[in-house]
């Protein structure tokens, strides 16, 4: 496993969605546990509805540019991580879920009621719903392996810049995934990101209900 290079308040902190990428390969063992981070996220009923497609080859890199308006650095990045979520995947990984659940200690009679209260509610959702289900899923993971990245060295970018479409053909997507972001892994190449600033904590957060001031 790889040293940490910083904790995770400094990941946070000085984290910038880098302009340019240098494009030094990043180690199998690296990636991996940048993934694994990704895998161990937490997701509604446990589903885990992510897929994500891990672009790394030249040639491929310079198609998903293609899809995602030209982008620059997804072609310069080390890796480019295509998030998605599987509008079908709750029907094909419920009962392996479940599975694992029991092995992991689940009470028989939660197994049971997931098994009918699951498939109604996610069979409820219209397209709309399912998409706006998954982004939320989907995004836990990504946060998870962007902070991953960051407290391990590298330079992230998250990308919201492309055609879903398109995405879907260079990468021969099936019909039921939905791609939600793109992660940029890799090491920033020249001057990063200027600091945005972020607005004080009386500016968004309130205290009990809307309008009161949290006192902490």
């Amino acid at each position: 496993m790889t040293k940490i290079k910083k904790t995770l308040s400094q990941a946070i902190q000085e984290r910038r969605a880098t302009p340019s990428f240098d494009g030094t390969p990043i180690p199998a063992e690296d990636l991996r546990q940048i993934l694994d981070a990704g895998l161990h996220a937490p997701s509604g009923y446990n589903l885990q509805p992510w897929r994500f497609v891990v672009v790394q080859s030249a040639e491929q890199k310079k198609k998903l540019r293609g899809a995602s308006y030209n982008q620059g650095k997804v072609e310069e990045a080390s890796v480019v991580i295509v998030a998605c979520g599987d509008t079908d995947g709750w029907r094909k990984d419920l009962d392996l879920i479940l599975e694992k659940g029991r092995k992991g200690g689940m009470p028989e009679s939660y197994a049971a009621q997931a098994q009918s209260s699951v498939p109604n509610y996610m069979s409820s959702f219209s397209s709309g719903q399912m998409q706006a289900w998954l982004n939320k899923q989907v995004m836990l993971a990504f946060t998870h392996m962007l902070l991953m990245a960051e407290v391990m060295g590298y330079d992230t970018a998250p990308m919201e810049g492309f055609e879903q479409d398109k995405v879907h053909e260079v990468l021969r997507l099936p019909l039921s995934y939905w791609v939600v972001a793109l992660l940029a892994i890799g090491h920033v190449q020249g001057t990063d990101k200027f600091d945005g600033g972020r607005f004080e904590m009386g500016h968004t957060v309130f205290g009990e209900e809307f309008g009161k001031p949290l006192k902490v």
